[in-house]
């Protein structure tokens, strides 16, 4: 089998998929439409992580394409309803890097109040300005989390180990934790705490959720992280609140357009404003984290090559199916209509093969069935499940 690995995937994703035998090209950037069309010819495995764009396009032109690996959290930069179409299984790491992005927003949130990188250029310049004005302490203030999933509740629970006050609002009726308190608006959190950090999801819903509306609602001099997408913020409302004082300081980790490579140049309509730190999407960017993600997401394509397992797939039908194969598995994807599973059982019987154990899942319109059974499994049977019309992917193990 042949692996692409772009964007710097962490080492441990390279080891992982070779020692399963894999050959592996690795390349250090992301890649457009074009040239990741041509790079995917004869390609199994597709890694990539956050600036790689995997098409509708991409995936019509590489149907043979067999699974993504998104060496990330988020999966919009993938065609998730294509790459079910195309029977290309995608997986990703939910959990892997949040400790990382927690801790970069704990010390933004730090940095800001207590105004670290002024002081710091100061001192660069050769001027010594010891002072207290306008430095705070992040105890007692109120914190208010958009987005409370995996981070956001991580974030909540740290924040208030720290002294903080957590409020946080989320479309998802959450549990909270510890002391925080849920609000039922996001006006609501608004108004009522000092700092908001972003830390919602990629769903087109999220597009320019943060504009001048929301900026207005907002305390006089509140502090603003967005470490989450950059699709979500109208960064000019943004520097129009930074310019008029509104916002007393903002981070911002995640921008609408990011250079595809370290080599080309960064533009944002943010630079060059005293009160706001910039940083080049490295939220999760920490070596134990990259690492994680690396085993994480190399183990979830090798479950599913060696087993045919779809555990935490982002867009397959989920089954968590045992690594142990006995004379041979049967990995059938499907359309999801009635019958296809008496189908394939009727083929089976047909060829004389009983069934030693058999589970099936859907989701949508896909269907998902793994079969072990007690013989091989020739040829022609193969043939018999591939013509049939529903059958999307089909591969055997042993």
């Amino acid at each position: 089998m042949k692996a692409l690995l772009l964007e710097n995937i962490h080492p441990s994703a390279l080891q992982a998929l070779e020692a399963f035998g894999m050959d592996v090209r690795l390349e250090k950037g992301a890649m457009d439409e074009d040239e990741l069309i041509e790079a995917l010819d004869g390609v199994d495995v597709l890694g990539i992580r956050s600036k790689t764009q995997v098409t509708r396009r991409v995936l019509e032109a590489r149907p043979d394409l067999m699974v993504i690996g998104a060496f990330c959290i988020g999966t919009n930069q993938i065609d998730l309803k294509a790459a079910a179409e195309t029977a290309t299984a995608v997986f990703n790491a939910p959990y892997s890097n949040t400790r990382s992005v927690v801790e970069l927003a704990i010390a933004e949130i730090i940095a800001m109040a207590r105004h670290l990188t002024d002081r710091s250029s100061e001192l660069h310049r050769g001027e010594w300005l010891k002072s207290a004005k306008g430095s705070h302490e992040i105890r007692g203030r109120k914190l208010g989390i958009v987005g409370y999933g995996n981070i956001g509740s991580q974030l909540s629970v740290i924040a208030e180990a720290m002294g903080m006050q957590v409020y946080f609002y989320d479309i998802v009726d959450r549990l909270a934790l510890g002391n925080a308190h849920k609000c039922t608006s996001l006006q609501q959190l608004l108004e009522t705490a000092e700092v908001i950090s972003l830390h919602v999801d990629g769903r087109e819903d999220n597009a320019n959720l943060f504009g001048a509306d929301e900026f207005a609602m907002m305390r006089d001099r509140a502090l603003f992280l967005n470490l989450c997408r950059g699709f979500v913020v109208d960064l000019d409302a943004l520097r129009d609140n930074l310019v008029s004082g509104h916002i007393a300081g903002a981070a911002v980790d995640v921008f609408p357009e990011e250079p595809k490579t370290n080599a080309e140049p960064f533009h944002s309509v943010l630079q060059g404003l005293p009160n706001v730190i910039l940083t080049p999407h490295v939220g999760g960017s920490t070596q134990e984290a990259q690492e994680d993600i690396g085993h994480f997401v190399s183990g979830k394509i090798l479950d599913y090559v060696r087993s045919g397992s779809t555990n935490m797939s982002v867009n397959m039908p989920e089954l968590h199916v045992d690594s142990h194969v006995g004379q041979a598995r049967l990995l059938h994807l499907h359309r999801n209509v009635p019958g296809v599973l008496a189908t394939v059982n009727g083929v089976l019987g047909r060829h004389n093969v009983n069934i030693e154990r058999q589970q099936l899942s859907t989701r949508g319109e896909l269907g998902y069935v793994v079969t072990d059974t007690l013989a091989p499994l020739d040829r022609p049977l193969i043939d018999e499940l591939l013509a049939m019309p529903e059958t999307l992917r089909l591969a055997t193990i042993g």
